[in-house]
């Protein structure tokens, strides 16, 4: 019997070390997941900021290293919610276990934003010294720990008041007049409207979307009376347009684009087309401030910039779209447009030959980069990067420096293509 009790008790023994080596690996694989996980976000971390200075050191021409930057913080976005999902398992098992923890290095965090207000809530002191009770103790200090929080969004109805009184000689009622409103059937108070027009306009959200969102927070709204104020804000806001639009015309340089917009149509979604029309003169050291005048239309027909610019005059700075055309004409009214075609859409084109990781993004396939289309993108910012060094200087001077420097390689790429 004393055999197969010793025998037992070794056997138990065997399975406790053995327990105990299980969960001192378990404890072990945590704690590698957790560095490689913190290893492989440090990693995507230090690319994205290495590729933040390059965009910053060679400008923001590059529309591939945009979309990079792009797609490195998604990655990272991942990468660090995965991370702290490691880390946290790893605590986990070594509080049951004797393996040393796993500290993670964390990037240094921004300090809250000083406009910020500051909410002071101040924990209980003791009255007595945790050590020996005794009650002689004084205050020598305090450390205060920040935390971020947001008040969500609440709704309340204000209850205008307008008593009326009456005149017991003449009998007539008096009462203070109604409150201005910023809209007809002014149910909705000027910070809901202006909400409601940040997040259709600014944050393309729908308004069925809004709708929604209400509807969940306990605000019943329907759809055709919210439209029914932005229509109103509209006519409401239409004097700053047209201010901003007397602004803008005003300038004898204009840069002008289109870019398409997705469009809620019955059936599916329609591309529309907002129209953009620059002035910034500060690229010349120009005097006047910036502004930008906007257009929207539901095709793409060259009546809309013939509309939008009726009656201006100057230099139009835009792409190749011939739906510019007509304002070049000899005999247009007041007079043609001068034309100023723009070196990024004729950079473009050749970009798009040279990507072949754009291609294969695409589902394309992924050709040898042409070296004709990478000729030719050097050969563009080599222009690109006299103008950075000249912006921002009077007129005289970048009229000097471009005869003097880009004329030469303005030349030499004419000559190359033309080769």
């Amino acid at each position: 019997m004393s055999d197969a009790a010793s025998e037992i008790a070794r056997l138990r023994a065997a399975l406790a070390a053995s327990e105990a080596r299980a969960e001192a690996a378990e404890s072990e694989l945590a704690q590698t997941r957790a560095v490689v996980s913190t290893s492989e976000a440090m990693i995507k971390h230090l690319r994205l900021e290495i590729a933040k200075l390059r965009r910053e050191q060679y400008g923001h021409s590059s529309e591939h290293r945009a979309r990079l930057i792009d797609q490195m913080e998604l990655q990272l976005e991942e990468l660090e919610a995965a991370a702290t999902e490691d880390e946290i398992a790893a605590e986990k098992v070594v509080k049951t276990t004797s393996v040393a923890g796993f500290e993670r290095r964390r990037p240094a965090r921004k300090p809250f934003p000083e406009h910020l207000p500051r909410e002071r809530v101040v924990i209980s002191a003791p009255t007595a010294c945790s050590c020996c009770g005794s009650d002689r103790i004084v205050k020598m200090g305090e450390d205060i720990t920040e935390t971020l929080e947001v008040i969500p969004r609440q709704w309340k109805v204000i209850q205008t008041v307008r008593e009326k009184f009456t005149c017991r000689a003449c009998e007539k009622i008096s009462q203070p007049p109604a409150p201005f409103h910023p809209t007809p059937r002014g149910w909705a108070g000027p910070n809901l409207l202006a909400m409601t027009l940040f997040e259709k306009f600014g944050q393309h959200q729908p308004l069925n979307r809004q709708v929604e969102r209400y509807a969940k927070e306990g605000v019943e709204v329907s759809l055709s009376t919210l439209a029914d104020q932005v229509g109103a804000c509209t006519v409401a806001l239409e004097p700053i347009h047209a201010l901003i639009r007397s602004h803008v015309l005003a300038a004898e340089r204009l840069h002008g684009d289109d870019t398409t917009v997705p469009l809620l149509a019955r059936g599916g979604t329609k591309t529309a087309r907002l129209w953009t029309y620059v002035r910034d003169d500060r690229p010349f050291a120009g005097g006047a401030p910036p502004a930008a005048l906007f257009y929207f239309s539901r095709d793409r027909e060259m009546a809309h910039p013939n509309r939008h610019l009726a009656g201006w005059r100057g230099i139009l700075q835009a792409d190749a779209y011939g739906g510019y055309n007509d304002l070049y004409r000899g005999d247009r009214d007041p007079g043609p447009a001068g034309s100023a075609l723009c070196w990024s859409h004729a950079r473009r084109k050749f970009f798009e030959l040279a990507d072949i990781k754009g291609n294969v993004r695409k589902g394309k396939s992924a050709y040898d980069i042409s070296p004709v289309a990478l000729e030719a993108v050097a050969r563009i910012d080599a222009i690109f990067d006299i103008e950075r060094q000249i912006n921002g200087l009077d007129a005289t001077f970048r009229l000097e420096a471009r005869h003097r420097l880009s004329c030469p390689l303005v030349e030499a790429l004419h000559a190359w293509l033309r080769a």
